[in-house]
C-alpha cells in the first residue's frame, strides 16, 4: 500500500530499527541560505502548486481554497501513479488484450521514481478527512498555533483555529507579524457520490446548529480573519506562549529577539463574526505599529532556535548563529531578565534549534550545525553542557522534545534523516539512536511529535513533502498478504518503512509544520506557496 493511500497497519509493542535509506545526494550546510530563497528568490525552490479555483477568503491579497471545489488540483499530488488508462491505450493506436492479467498500481516515491510524460500525480480526495489551503501576503517561514478557548479534543467538524506568523518580505520595512483566525474549516473527504451527499448534509446540519447560535453565518467554505503589527526584518522564528497565547516571541533577521503582547489583536479577531463582511475588513486592515514589551539585542549574531518553557510561564531560551544561547527570567511588570554576558555555549557552530523539557523546570536542549545535541542545566549558564552528543554527521536542523512520552527526543538533518533518541540511553560513549529513517531527499526542515499520540510524529522537508510517522507500527507479513488479495493494492517497496503513515505533496519548499494540539490529527505547515491545513484520513483518534 502507498504512503496517503494506505489502511493503517496494526500497533505492536515492540520497534525494530530500519534499514537505512541511501542518503540525500544535495549539498549539505546550506540549510540557513536554502530556507532564505523562500522569500526572496522563490525560482530555486521548485513548482508550485496551482489550485484551479477556490475559494476566496477575503482580499487584501490574502486567499483560501478549499479540496472539496469540484475542480481543485495540486500538480504535486499525493497519490499512486496508475498507469495508462483503456482510453490512454486507444489513443496511442494500441488495443489492450482481453485476457490479459491486471496490473496493480504502483507506489511512487518522490525523490526516487521518474515520472514519464505523459503521467502526473493526482490528488485524490478519499484520503484526507479535509485539506484546506490559503496564502497571506508574503511568504511565512516561521509560524505558531495559539492555544484557544474552544475546547480540547475537538473532532467534529467544521474547526475553527487561531495562529500567528511572521513574514518574509523583499523589503525589510514591508515585514509584520499576522494574527490568524480561520473559521469554517470542513470535512472535505469524498470517497463516492453517496459519501459526499452524506457529508454534504452532516455540513449543513453543523452549519444550522452554528447559526442557531449566532457563532456561523450562511456561508459555503472556511474564510480566514487577521490582525497585523509591523515588524521591521524578516521573521526567523515566531513561537507563541503556551500558557498565554497573545505573548509572542519572534526571532528577527535583525539579530533582534522581541516579545510582543498581542492581547488586543486577538481580542479582535475573537470578536469578529465569521461572515464575509467582516472577513473583507479583516482581509485588508493594515499593520498596527506597536512597541514591543522587551527586546534583546545581546545576541552576537541573527539565528532561529527558540522556545518557550512549558514549566515555567513565559521563561524563554534563544539562540544564535554565533552558537550562544541565552535564556530569559520574567519578572513583574511585564519585563524579563536576560544577561548578555551569561551564554550558554558547548557548540562549535550555529545553534539551530531549542527544547525544553516537557517535565524538568531547569532541563532543555540544543542542537546545532556541528552535529551534536546538548543538554543543559538552565541554572547553570556559562558552564558546559551536562551532556553533548554526536548525533548526525550534517547539520541538526530541528528538534523535538516527546510531550507524551518523555524519554524520547527526535532529530532531524540536513542528510535527510530522522533520528529517535531514547535519552535514558543517551550518552556520549555510546549514542544509539532507537529509530533512523532516511526516506526524505532533502534537508528536514521541521520535526514534531504529536500529543494525542506518544508514538506519532510528523516531518517537513526541502523535498516538498510533509510525512506523518507512527513508530508504534511493525511491518505485518500475514496482513500484507491478506491485503494483496485486492488487485487494486499496491505493492510497497521493501525498503518503505513501515511507520510512514502518510505523505503530503502539493507544496513547495515546506518549511515548518505544527500539530493542533486541540484537533487530533490535523496538521498545518507554512511553504513558499502559503499554508496548508490537513488532516490524514488515517491519522487521529478512531482511525
Amino acid at each position: 500500500a502507498a504512503p496517503g493511500s494506505t489502511q493503517r497497519r496494526p500497533r505492536l509493542r515492540t520497534l525494530r530499527p530500519l534499514a537505512r535509506y541511501p542518503r540525500a545526494t544535495g549539498e549539505a550546510g546550506q540549510r540557513r541560505e536554502h530556507r532564505r530563497n523562500m522569500g526572496r528568490n522563490p525560482k530555486k525552490a521548485g513548482k508550485k502548486a496551482k489550485p484551479k479555483a477556490g475559494k476566496a477568503g477575503g482580499g487584501g491579497g490574502e486567499k483560501m481554497t478549499s479540496a472539496d471545489d469540484s475542480d481543485f488540483e495540486l500538480e504535486d499530488g499525493v497519490t499512486v501513479v496508475t498507469g495508462e488508462t483503456d482510453d490512454e491505450m486507444e489513443e496511442d493506436g494500441s488495443e489492450r488484450e482481453e485476457d490479459a492479467a491486471p496490473t496493480r498500481p504502483a507506489v511512487w516515491r518522490p525523490g526516487i521514481d521518474g515520472m514519464d510524460a505523459d503521467e502526473e500525480l493526482e490528488y485524490d480526495p478519499s484520503v484526507y478527512d479535509c485539506l484546506h489551503a490559503w496564502q497571506l501576503d508574503w511568504p511565512c517561514l516561521s509560524f505558531d498555533i495559539l492555544r484557544d478557548e474552544l475546547g480540547d479534543t475537538r473532532e467534529r467538524f467544521p474547526h475553527s483555529l487561531f495562529a500567528i506568523a511572521g513574514t518574509q518580505a523583499d523589503v525589510a520595512h514591508k515585514n509584520h507579524l499576522t494574527m490568524m483566525r480561520l473559521t469554517r474549516l470542513k470535512k472535505t473527504r469524498r470517497v463516492d457520490k453517496a459519501a459526499a451527499d452524506m457529508d454534504d448534509d452532516s455540513d449543513a446540519s453543523e452549519s444550522d446548529s452554528d447559526d442557531d447560535d449566532g457563532g456561523i453565518a450562511p456561508i459555503n467554505g472556511p474564510i480566514i480573519q487577521v490582525q497585523k503589527i509591523a515588524h521591521h526584518g524578516a521573521v526567523n522564528r515566531i513561537r507563541a506562549c503556551p500558557n498565554r497565547p497573545s505573548l509572542v516571541a519572534t526571532w528577527g533577521e535583525t539579530g533582534v529577539v522581541q516579545v510582543w503582547d498581542m492581547s488586543p489583536q486577538l481580542t479582535k479577531l475573537s470578536m469578529l463574526t465569521a461572515d464575509a463582511r467582516d472577513a473583507q475588513a479583516a482581509m485588508n486592515v493594515q499593520p498596527q505599529r506597536s512597541a514591543p514589551r522587551h527586546a534583546f539585542t545581546g545576541h552576537a549574531d541573527e539565528g532561529y532556535a527558540l522556545d518557550w518553557s512549558p514549566t515555567v510561564d513565559a521563561r524563554l531560551a534563544t539562540g544564535d548563529n554565533a552558537g550562544g544561547i541565552h535564556v530569559w527570567e520574567p519578572r513583574e511588570g511585564g519585563r524579563w531578565a536576560v544577561d548578555k554576558a551569561s551564554v550558554f555555549r558547548g557548540h562549535e557552530s550555529s545553534v539551530e534549534d531549542l527544547q525544553w523539557s516537557p517535565a524538568e523546570v531547569q532541563v532543555f536542549a540544543s542542537c546545532g550545525a556541528d552535529g551534536v545535541v546538548c543538554v543543559w542545566d538552565a541554572r547553570n549558564a556559562n558552564a558546559s553542557p551536562a551532556l553533548r552528543v554526536k548525533t548526525h554527521d550534517t547539520d541538526v536542523n530541528v528538534m523535538s522534545w516527546n510531550r507524551v512520552a518523555n524519554c524520547m527526543l527526535a532529530t532531524g538533518a540536513d542528510d535527510g534523516s530522522l533520528r529517535i533518541w531514547d535519552l535514558r540511553m543517551f550518552s556520549p560513549a555510546d549514542a544509539k539512536h532507537v529509530a533512523n529513517f532516511s526516506f526524505h531527499r532533502g534537508p528536514v526542515t521541521s520535526v514534531e511529535w504529536s500529543r494525542f499520540d506518544s508514538a506519532m510524529l510528523a516531518t517537513a522537508s526541502a523535498d516538498h513533502t510533509v510525512c506523518v510517522w507512527d513508530l508504534a507500527v511493525e511491518r505485518d507479513a500475514e496482513e500484507e498478504a491478506a491485503a494483496m488479495a485486492a488487485a487494486d493494492n499496491a505493492v510497497a517497496p521493501d525498503d518503505l518503512p513501515p511507520q510512514l503513515m502518510f505523505v503530503h505533496q502539493g507544496l513547495r519548499d515546506p518549511k515548518e509544520l505544527h500539530w493542533h494540539h486541540q484537533i487530533p490529527g490535523l496538521c498545518l505547515t507554512t511553504a513558499a506557496d502559503g499554508f496548508n491545513a490537513f488532516k490524514a484520513y488515517n491519522v487521529g483518534p478512531g482511525c
